[in-house]
C-alpha cells in the first residue's frame, strides 16, 4: 500500500474516472487514424478498467490508505466509489438492461451456457490440486505451513471466491480455519488473478468474431437474441423527453430501494434459520442466503424481469438499457481502481499458484467450448460467474450486447449457490496434493 496518495476524496477521485471514461468514449469515437487501430486491438471496456488501475499504480487515487489519527493511530480509510457502483448502480444497470429482455429467447440459448458455466466450475475444482502439485515441485517452500497457517486452508477461500463470491469465501475461512493474519494475502491473490485473467476476457471480446471461427461456433441462437432485441429497440424508439428520462430512473432506483429493503430483511430470516443448523458443514454451504448482496442481485433480476413483460419494457425506446449501460461503466472503473499492478511482484509465490490455477480453468473452458463449438459469449461469461461472480458476469455479459447481461447474473447467481460445495471439493483435493 501507497504511503503518499495524490487525491483521496471520493468526489475528486470520481471525477477523474469520469474523465478517464470520456477520453476512452471520445478516442472511440474517432473514425480515423491511431485509434481505430488501438480499438481494433483494444476493446473501450479494457481501457475503462486498465486507465483507473493505472491511476491507483502510480499513486493518483487509492481503493485504500493509511492515514494517522491525532492520537498516533494508523488507521485505514476506504473508498466508497466501488462500494455505490456496486450497490446501488449494477442493481439499476441490471433493471435496465432487462427491462426489454425477451425471456423466452434467453432459454432459447439453449445447453451450452450452463455446459459452459460448470466446465467453469470444474476448472477451478481441478485446478486448485494441479497448481499446488506444479508449484511445489518447483518451489516447495511456497506449499507449506501447519495448522491454521497451512496454505491448503487459505487456498480454500479462492476456491469459494471463484466458484462462487464473498460469501462462499467468506465460508471457507470459517470451515478450515484459515490464520486470519495472513488471510489478506489470499485476498490480494484473489484480486490479482481474478482480475488479469477479467483483463484477458475483456481483450477478448473484441477478437469474438476470430475466436467463434475458431472454435467453429454455433452463435446463431445469441445473433437471434439480439436482433429480437435491437429490432424491438429500433420499432420504439424515440428522442427521450424530461419525463421519459425521470420515470426510468425511478423504475430503475425505485426497484433498487425495494431491493435493499427486501435484501435487509431476508438476510436477516435466513441468518436466523441457518444458525439453528447443528452441523458447521451444513450451516456453511447455505452461508450465501446470509448475504445482503445475494439478495440485492438476486431480487433486481427478479423485478426487472417482471417489468419486461409490461409496458415498462417500452422505455427502452427512451434509452433505458443505455444508462444502464453507464452505470455499468462507471463500475469497471471502480473495479480498476482496486488493482495496484505494481503489487503483483510483492508475493510472486502465491500469485503463481493463482496464475497456474487460472490458467488450468482458462484451458478446460477452451477444451470444452472447440468439443461442443460454444460460442466465445458463453466461454467468458460462463468463466466470469464463476471467478468474478455478480458484480462482473453482467459486464463481461453486456459487453457483447446489453441484452446479455442478464445472462450473466442469472449464471452468476446460480455460482453461489453451488460455491461452497465446489470449493470443499476443491479443498480436500488440495489438502491431499499437499
Amino acid at each position: 500500500m501507497k504511503e503518499d496518495i495524490l487525491f483521496t476524496d471520493d468526489t475528486i477521485v470520481f471525477g477523474l474516472l469520469m474523465i478517464a471514461l470520456g477520453f476512452v468514449f471520445y478516442t472511440e469515437s474517432i473514425k480515423e487514424g491511431f485509434w481505430v487501430k488501438f480499438y481494433k486491438i483494444v476493446p473501450g471496456l479494457f481501457m475503462a478498467y486498465l486507465i483507473p488501475a493505472i491511476f491507483t499504480s502510480i499513486g493518483i487515487i487509492a481503493p485504500e490508505w493509511k492515514v494517522i489519527n491525532s492520537s498516533g493511530e494508523i488507521l485505514y480509510q476506504k473508498s466508497n466509489l466501488y462500494y455505490v457502483a456496486s450497490r446501488y448502480l449494477l442493481p439499476a444497470a441490471l433493471v435496465l438492461m432487462t427491462l426489454s429482455i425477451d425471456l423466452k429467447a434467453v432459454y432459447g440459448l439453449g445447453w451450452k451456457a450452463l455446459a459452459m458455466f460448470f466446465t467453469g466450475t470444474s476448472g477451478i475444482i481441478i485446478g486448485g490440486p494441479i497448481a499446488i502439485m506444479i508449484v511445489s515441485s518447483i518451489s516447495p517452500e511456497t506449499i507449506g505451513g501447519i495448522g491454521p497457517d497451512a496454505v491448503w486452508r487459505g487456498l480454500s477461500t479462492l476456491a469459494g471466491s471463484w466458484i462462487g463470491g464473498g460469501a462462499n469465501q467468506t465460508a471457507m475461512l470459517e470451515i478450515y480455519g484459515y490464520n486470519q493474519k495472513l488471510y489478506g494475502g489470499m485476498v490480494f491473490v484473489d484480486i490479482v488473478v481474478a482480475n488479469i485473467w477479467m483483463s484477458i476476457i475483456l481483450i477478448g471480446i473484441g477478437k469474438s468474431d476470430k475466436i467463434n471461427n475458431w472454435l467453429n461456433a454455433d452463435n446463431s441462437s445469441i445473433n437471434s437474441l439480439k436482433e429480437k432485441v435491437s429490432s424491438f429497440s429500433k420499432k420504439i424508439k424515440r428522442n427521450p423527453s424530461l419525463a421519459d428520462i425521470i420515470i426510468i430512473m425511478s423504475i430503475a432506483f425505485g426497484t433498487v430501494s425495494f431491493a435493499h429493503f427486501c435484501s435487509e430483511f431476508l438476510a436477516v430470516i435466513f441468518q436466523n434459520f441457518i444458525i439453528k443448523i447443528e452441523s458447521p458443514s451444513t450451516r456453511n454451504i447455505f452461508t450465501f442466503l446470509e448475504s445482503k448482496f445475494f439478495w440485492l442481485i438476486t431480487i433486481s433480476t427478479i423485478i426487472s424481469i417482471l417489468l419486461s413483460f409490461t409496458k415498462a419494457k417500452n422505455f427502452e425506446g427512451g434509452g433505458a438499457s443505455k444508462f444502464g449501460s453507464f452505470f455499468i461503466y462507471i463500475l469497471v472503473a471502480t473495479i480498476g481502481m482496486k488493482m495496484d499492478l505494481t503489487m503483483i511482484f510483492d508475493n510472486l509465490g502465491l500469485i503463481s499458484i493463482g496464475l497456474v490455477w487460472m490458467s488450468v480453468h482458462a484451458c478446460l473452458l477452451i477444451i470444452v467450448a472447440k468439443l461442443i463449438r460454444a460460442p466465445y459469449f458463453f466461454l467468458a461469461v460462463g468463466s466470469q460467474a464463476n471467478v468474478g461472480g455478480a458484480a462482473s458476469a453482467p459486464i463481461v455479459a453486456s459487453a457483447f450486447h446489453p441484452s446479455l447481461a442478464t445472462v450473466g447474473v442469472l449464471l452468476a447467481v446460480m455460482g453461489y449457490a453451488v460455491g461452497t460445495v465446489g470449493a470443499i471439493i476443491c479443498t480436500i483435493l488440495m489438502e491431499i496434493s499437499c
